[in-house]
């Protein structure tokens, strides 16, 4: 299976990558254009990015990973995905972190404290995105992907989903996908 992705950074790569590594570890990860960095409008930008992906790089599923930053993210979403070619919406998960991808890193203060050794009141801010590259150690050369997406594998993920709305949407869009698809993700509902 070739899953492709769009996102707006190397965190965001990194976290995709995790995912992966944790249910799907034989499709391979198809990097489209980074959103944003085309200058086309958004519609003309999704439909681009679908087209190459879907129609040149023969992908089977795409997934878009944003930030709301200030915005509301379910809002976001929802214009967002309206933005999209209407065939394409049935192969698509389209994620709006609420504010930034470390939001949904750091919504088990205690998980992440603990891998970086720091104290997990540090994470309790509304932006986590500072302390948590100051805490991996990342730098405008050393991005930490391959720490960030580890950090994901082995995540617990039914926290994430109970902390934050806008990771429990992400994770049921993927949950519906999962069935049509050969990954199989883990049903967090039947664990609680």
């Amino acid at each position: 299976m070739r899953i492709g992705y769009a996102v707006q950074g190397s965190t965001d790569r990194a976290f995709l990558t995790g995912l992966k590594e944790r249910w799907c570890r034989d499709a391979e990860l198809v990097e489209g254009s980074f959103r944003g960095s085309t200058g086309l409008s958004l519609r003309r930008e999704l439909a681009k990015i679908c087209k190459d992906l879907f129609d040149f790089k023969g992908c089977d599923l795409l997934v878009f990973l944003s930030d709301a930053d200030e915005q509301e993210w379910g809002e976001v979403q929802k214009n967002e995905i309206e933005k999209l070619p209407e065939n394409i919406r049935p192969l698509t998960v389209y994620a709006i972190v609420d504010r930034n991808v470390e939001c949904w890193l750091c919504a088990d203060e205690g998980y992440i404290a603990g891998k970086v050794g720091r104290s997990s009141r540090e994470f309790v801010v509304d932006n986590p995105k500072g302390i948590f590259e100051s805490a991996m150690g990342i730098t405008r050369d050393y991005k930490r992907e391959k720490e960030i997406a580890d950090l994901v594998q082995h995540a617990p993920l039914e926290n994430w989903m109970e902390r934050s709305p806008s990771f429990k949407c992400f994770y049921e869009q993927l949950w519906q996908v999962s069935k049509n698809n050969h990954c199989q993700i883990e049903n967090l509902w039947e664990r609680r």
